[in-house]
């Protein structure tokens, strides 16, 4: 084993490998690169990393949490978009943890296209998720990669609190039920600013996803359920009978569906459970 710090990143370790690479972090990226080591020790601790894990990161930057990971993890397939930043990595392992190179394998690619992976599949997916492309990328990899058990995504606080919401709450929504149809949700901490370079501004929060032992029962489809979210909450504040009458072809073929589903016709999308959701998808003909 390595020192203390001796085989992640610090501060200088990442203004360096930036200087060298002449990268600087960018906006439409979503960039800010985590410049301490005792945070990603805890990411790796919180996300209940195992030594036979198969993890899956995505825009894993200068390396600081990819080093952490395969510390810890059997195999690292990390996923970069960025030219520069895929280039350098496999070289930035090799330098610092040698004996781990074998172990690591590297995509470079759009996560939003990636199909497969190479090697052995994904057991977790651990990454710091740019806000720009948080919930799209996360509920990508959840459906591409049904293997991924558990996951541990680093996202903007106000993301985080939406994935993590439940029914009822103010900010729960379209990221919080569609996360919740592939797995039991919840906020696993929260990140100070000071830990990225550069500092962004505004907090940032884990959310750890483990993935439903049963998936949700329903004869509808997913492509069926989502689309009866994503009109539920394209006009959150009309009643559902009236929100989903485009989806249903009329109000009240939308008010059939919601009875048929055991669901008040006058109730708000944000009231709903995924069950709740399932459960009108599949009473859409209830008019017919």
């Amino acid at each position: 084993m390595s020192t203390e710090h001796g085989a992640l990143l610090g501060p200088a370790d990442i203004r360096e490998l930036a200087a060298a690479l002449g990268v600087r972090p960018t906006k439409q990226r979503g960039q800010n690169f985590v410049i301490d080591a005792n945070t990603v020790r805890r990411i790796v601790r919180t996300a209940e990393v195992r030594p036979d894990d198969v993890v899956v990161e995505v825009g894993p930057g200068l390396g600081s949490l990819t080093l952490a990971l395969l510390e810890t993890a059997a195999h690292v397939t990390a996923v970069e978009i960025d030219d520069v930043l895929a280039a350098a990595l496999p070289a930035t392992i090799v330098a610092r943890l040698p004996e781990k190179a074998a172990h690591f394998a590297l995509v470079h690619s759009d996560a939003m296209l990636v199909r497969e992976l190479p090697g052995p599949a994904p057991t977790a997916l651990v990454a710091n998720l740019p806000y720009n492309v948080a919930v799209p990328v996360l509920l990508h990899m959840l459906d591409t990669f049904p293997t991924i058990e558990r996951t541990l995504v680093m996202v903007q606080a106000e993301v985080a609190d939406r994935l993590a919401a439940a029914p009822g709450s103010k900010v729960y929504g379209v990221p919080s039920v569609k996360a919740n149809w592939y797995a039991d949700v919840k906020r696993a901490g929260s990140i100070g600013r000071n830990v990225f370079w550069p500092a962004p501004n505004v907090d940032s929060g884990l959310v750890s996803l483990v993935r439903r032992a049963e998936p949700v029962k329903t004869t509808a489809s997913k492509r069926e359920v989502f689309a009866v979210v994503d009109a539920a909450f394209a006009q959150r504040r009309k009643t559902l009978r009236a929100a989903l009458s485009g989806w249903a072809g009329s109000a009240a073929a939308a008010e059939a569906a919601l009875v048929a589903a055991g669901v008040s016709p006058q109730a708000r999308g944000e009231a709903l459970t995924v069950e709740e959701f399932a459960r009108i998808a599949e009473h859409k003909e209830a008019a017919a």
